[in-house]
């Protein structure tokens, strides 16, 4: 058997490699897309719904840009971004116990949604020194197979990468969720020293 050339080599990773890395990205824009439409409508009907409970509580939604979006809900801002790299696992996550990874590793190849928790009033008074939190990031691979590593609900409700495939309903899902997450995160006094 003949060895194989570097340049065999090099159009043989783009071809295997490359081109899964141009699906899972697609895959993670679309459920990006859809989270955002999404969102907005869900912004929407608990804005109309809310406003006839108490005007002061506000719900909006604001785009900022291809890849990122911002959810005002009462006093909390959650931010959505979308990275467009393509991320591996490290080897000693869990991920690679489960047999669908085992039977295919190109499979651990995902994209990856961010959700943070702000503060509202942080940005609204630009407090640089607030703190946010990343509460959850939403890995999708090539299969549409996703899980949500994240805070207390966003991270057990939603971890059977096996099982789990992304769509319109598990999108819907995941943002309730993590609505419902912020609206419970409530602010603790800061140690006087």
């Amino acid at each position: 058997m003949e060895k194989e050339t570097p340049r065999e080599l090099i159009l043989k990773t783009l071809k295997e490699k490359s081109s899964m890395k141009q699906d899972v990205y697609a895959n993670t824009l679309n459920a990006f897309l859809v989270l955002k439409k999404t969102a907005k409508e869900v912004t929407y009907e608990l804005s109309k719904a809310v406003h006839k409970i108490d005007k002061r509580v506000e719900i909006e939604f604001k785009e900022k840009g291809e890849f990122e979006f911002e959810l005002r809900v009462a006093g909390y801002l959650l931010i959505f971004a979308m990275h467009t790299n393509i991320f591996e696992f490290d080897k000693n996550h869990q991920i690679w116990k489960n047999s669908y990874i085992k039977e295919d590793h190109s499979r651990t190849f995902c994209g990856m949604i961010n959700i943070y928790n702000f503060l509202n009033d942080s940005f609204k008074y630009n407090r640089v020194n607030d703190l946010g939190y990343v509460i959850g990031r939403i890995f999708i691979n090539k299969e549409n197979h996703y899980f949500v590593e994240g805070k207390r609900q966003l991270g057990f409700l939603y971890n059977d990468f096996v099982h789990s495939v992304i769509d319109e309903d598990a999108i819907k899902a995941v943002l309730e969720s993590t609505i419902l997450y912020c609206l419970n995160f409530d602010l603790y006094t800061p140690p006087f020293d």
